[in-house]
C-alpha cells in the first residue's frame, strides 16, 4: 500500500513538473517554429509564459510560409510591427472552442478580430481554424492556417 501511494505521489509530481505554458506547448508541437521565433524576436516569451490565461490563435509554419519571404523578414526585424501582429493573435482569457461565439473579439493588441462560423468551419478574420483546444497550463491554443493582420 505504501509503495502504491508513493508511486501515485511521484506520478502526480512528475505530471505537474511536465505542465507546459503556451510557449513550451507551441515548441513541443513542432509546427510552430516560425511563431516561436517571432515571439522571441518580439520579446513576448516572458509574457506568454506568464500566468495568463491566454487564448492564442496560432499560425503554423505553413501559414507563415504564405507571407512573401522579404515581407516576413522585414516584419521579424521590426519589433513594434511584429509585436502588434503577434498580440493581434492573442485574446485575454482561456476560451475553449465550445465557448467561441461568432462576432468581434477584443485582442491583446487592442483592436477586434472577427470570429465567424459557416458550414462547420470556424474562421478568425480570414484564417481558418484547423485545430482547437490545444491546452496549456496558462491558456489554450487554436491552430489557424494563415497569419492574421491587424486592421
Amino acid at each position: 500500500m505504501k509503495k502504491m501511494v508513493f508511486g501515485l505521489a511521484m506520478a502526480l509530481s512528475l505530471s505537474a513538473a511536465q505542465a507546459a505554458d503556451i510557449v513550451d506547448t507551441a515548441k513541443s508541437a513542432g509546427s510552430f517554429n516560425t511563431l516561436v521565433a517571432a515571439v522571441q524576436a518580439a520579446g513576448l516569451v516572458d509574457t506568454l509564459k506568464g500566468p495568463g490565461p491566454f487564448t492564442v490563435f496560432a499560425p503554423t509554419d505553413e501559414a507563415f510560409a504564405k507571407i512573401p519571404k522579404a515581407k516576413l523578414d522585414a516584419l521579424l526585424k521590426d519589433k513594434a510591427a511584429l509585436t502588434k501582429v503577434l498580440t493581434y493573435h492573442v485574446v485575454p482569457g482561456k476560451v475553449m472552442a465550445a465557448s467561441v461565439k461568432p462576432g468581434p473579439v477584443k485582442t491583446v493588441e487592442g483592436s477586434n478580430l472577427t470570429v465567424s462560423a459557416a458550414g462547420g468551419t470556424v474562421s478568425v478574420d480570414k484564417a481558418r481554424v484547423v485545430k482547437t483546444d490545444v491546452v496549456a497550463d496558462n491558456g489554450v491554443i487554436h491552430v489557424i492556417d494563415s497569419v492574421i493582420m491587424p486592421k
